[in-house]
């Protein structure tokens, strides 16, 4: 329906959370999806390999497999991400390095290592997972926001240079997710944050999945590039 059968995807961070869901639902629509984790393997996916994002010369090898094993990568997702929370004035320097080194840096490193085949064959797509807080800020998210914010500049950036090639990058942009990060909120937080967003409720991380889906598919979005799609329930509108 998506056009995705038998397309090879790539998706970081694909083991759990967003990232899973992403992997569970690629399948679904019938693409051959690889995956890496940092520490445990995921449920799903044709190919799972312990490598970290940040290491330019270890997600060479992992485009390099996928593309020995599964086929030649037509779309890749730069999900993986981490959060080290806290006021800017009391933020360890190495927290900002660290999430921005693997939300950011990740997503460059990951960029790098797909996108040759890609305009070499002049074909494929990428979507960035940012965030609503790269969109708006949040408090007590410096690192976190300002990584997000980097990945729409980085994605759409990407865009204009990769469509000469027909290789599109488009973002989306999750609010809150049923996922592990959320998962310890008390009740009282969690029903103050439902009245911030229209919907009263979080989203559910296939809900996020099947945004990927869609600006991964060479038909559903084939005339779609550059753009940040919001999967927020209504809480921000841009």
């Amino acid at each position: 329906m998506l056009g995705l059968e038998d397309k090879v995807v790539l998706v970081t961070g694909g083991n759990h959370g967003i990232g899973a869901s992403i992997v569970e639902v690629l399948e679904e629509f019938g693409a051959k999806v690889a995956y890496n984790y940092r520490s445990e393997k995921g449920p799903h996916g044709a190919l799972g390999v312990k490598v970290d994002v940040t290491d330019a010369e270890g997600m060479n090898a992992f485009a390099e497999q996928v593309e020995n094993e599964l086929g030649p990568i037509y779309g890749a997702v730069a999900n993986a991400g981490v959060i080290k929370d806290n006021l800017i004035l009391r933020m360890p320097e190495d927290d900002w390095d660290f999430v921005v080194d693997v939300n950011l840096k990740g997503a460059f490193i990951t960029a790098r290592a797909v996108l040759p085949k890609m305009y070499e064959r002049n074909e494929g797509s990428m979507v960035f997972i940012s965030s609503l807080g790269g969109q708006r800020g949040n408090i007590g998210q410096a690192n976190y926001a300002a990584s997000k914010a980097g990945m729409i500049g980085l994605a759409q950036t990407i865009a204009g240079e990769a469509a000469r090639y027909s290789v599109r990058c488009n973002v989306v942009a999750p609010g809150y997710t049923k996922t592990d990060i959320i998962k310890g909120i008390p009740e009282k937080v969690e029903q103050a944050l439902f009245k911030q967003i229209p919907l009263r409720r979080f989203a559910d991380p296939k809900e996020m999945a099947w945004a990927a889906a869609f600006f991964l598919s060479p038909v559903a979005s084939s005339y779609v590039t550059g753009q940040v799609l919001g999967v927020n329930g209504g809480q921000y509108f841009s």
